[in-house]
């Protein structure tokens, strides 16, 4: 598991390093138009994005990547999957770290 947890960590250097130059660019581009597309098209597509979260795993207005339902009305339904403590403690840890971030930015 750490392993996976340190390649997901450096995936985009990987990536960057692997391509050379202008790579930043494909995977947030690719995120973006599956988004519209879900949306424009009402595709009840589940996709990994971040959101504000409003009680997820106890987590409250903090922005999380979770898996999402996208259609024509938005974020119709939020997925928690079953994690394991530790799993969920890390994401915990991450979005106070992101709540503390984003306090210094707009203090």
């Amino acid at each position: 598991m750490d392993a996976v947890v340190q390649r997901t960590k450096n995936g985009g250097a990987e990536v960057v390093s692997l391509l050379k130059t202008g790579s930043a660019f494909y995977a947030p581009a690719a995120a973006t138009a599956e988004m519209v597309e879900a949306v424009l098209l009402d595709k009840k597509r589940i996709i990994p994005c971040a959101t504000l979260t409003a009680g997820e795993y106890d987590i409250k207005d903090a922005f999380v990547g979770l898996p999402l339902k996208l259609g024509a009305a938005g974020i119709e339904e939020i997925y928690t999957p079953p994690l394991w403590d530790d799993e969920v403690e890390g994401i915990r840890k991450a979005a106070e770290s992101t709540k503390e971030l984003v306090g210094l930015v707009t203090s």
